[in-house]
Formats: structure tokens, C-alpha cells, sequence
């Protein structure tokens, strides 16, 4: 087969895929705790969809973040509040690194991981709630997000 026929087809599956990561990926963090969160990665993508005005990436994200929150009974909107305070605040200083092609992306989800832990941490201590427990888990999120990077 040739190129023409292939590219819709793969277009496709593609899609299927990411919609099917967005919808279904959270509902299985809540059985199987030992899966990552990708807070980081989805965060940087809300943050490229922003940046290259796309839509279906801001979307996405959003869908994924939303979803996350919900079923793992987070503070609602905190992660999407985190994504949006390290844009503003720490996000335009990166660019001093522009020719490093991975540094961005990953101090991007590394900031963005621990200021949402922080920022979780400290919603814990206000109310007196106990939304995460700070393990090895926790760590191995971190390190797993950082490794998506790669593959993004």
C-alpha cells in the first residue's frame, strides 16, 4: 500500500488512542495505584497547546486533568491552577535554554510536578485532609513523567 492510504488509517488509530488514554488512563490510576499520574507530561501538553495554539492538545489535557482530579478525589481544578501559575510565573525564564531540545520539556515537568505537590501538601494542611500519602509512589510518578518526556 502506499503512503496515501496509510496516513488516514494511522491518523486515526492515533486518535483512538489519546482519547482512549484520556478517558480510560485516570479510572485506572484509581484501581491500580502503582500507575504514574502524568500531572507533569499533561500539564506540559496543556502548556505547548497553549503556546502553539492547539486546540485538540489543550483540550486533551484539560479532559485528562479534570478527570484525574475526579477520580481520585483530589481538590478539583488545583493541577490546572498549578499548569497555569508555572506558565506565568516560571515558564517564560526557561526559554534561555532553547537550544538544549530536552531541557524545557523536562525541567517544564519537573517544575510542574513538585509545585502541584507542594500546592497538594499544603491544601492538606489547610483543611486538615489527607489527599496523597508522600511515599516512594509519589517518587516513582516523578520519575516516571520525566521518562515521558523522552518519548513526547
Amino acid at each position: 500500500m502506499n503512503k496515501k492510504h496509510m496516513s488516514p488509517l494511522w491518523t486515526t488509530l492515533l486518535w483512538v488512542m489519546v482519547v482512549s488514554f484520556v478517558v480510560f488512563y485516570p479510572m485506572l490510576i484509581s484501581i491500580y495505584v502503582f500507575l504514574p499520574l502524568m500531572i507533569g507530561l499533561m500539564g506540559y501538553v496543556l502548556i505547548v497547546g497553549i503556546d502553539r495554539s492547539r486546540t485538540l492538545y489543550v483540550l486533551a489535557s484539560l479532559i485528562y486533568l479534570i478527570n484525574l482530579e475526579v477520580n481520585l478525589s483530589l481538590p478539583l481544578f488545583l493541577s490546572i491552577l498549578t499548569v497555569i501559575l508555572f506558565y506565568i510565573t516560571i515558564y517564560p525564564h526557561l526559554h534561555i535554554l532553547k537550544k538544549c531540545n530536552v531541557c524545557i520539556p523536562l525541567l517544564s515537568v519537573i517544575f510542574i510536578d513538585l509545585i502541584y505537590f507542594i500546592m497538594l501538601l499544603g491544601y492538606d494542611m489547610i483543611f486538615g485532609e489527607s489527599s496523597i500519602m508522600v511515599d516512594q509512589l509519589l517518587f516513582y510518578s516523578l520519575i516516571a513523567d520525566m521518562l515521558m518526556v523522552f518519548l513526547l
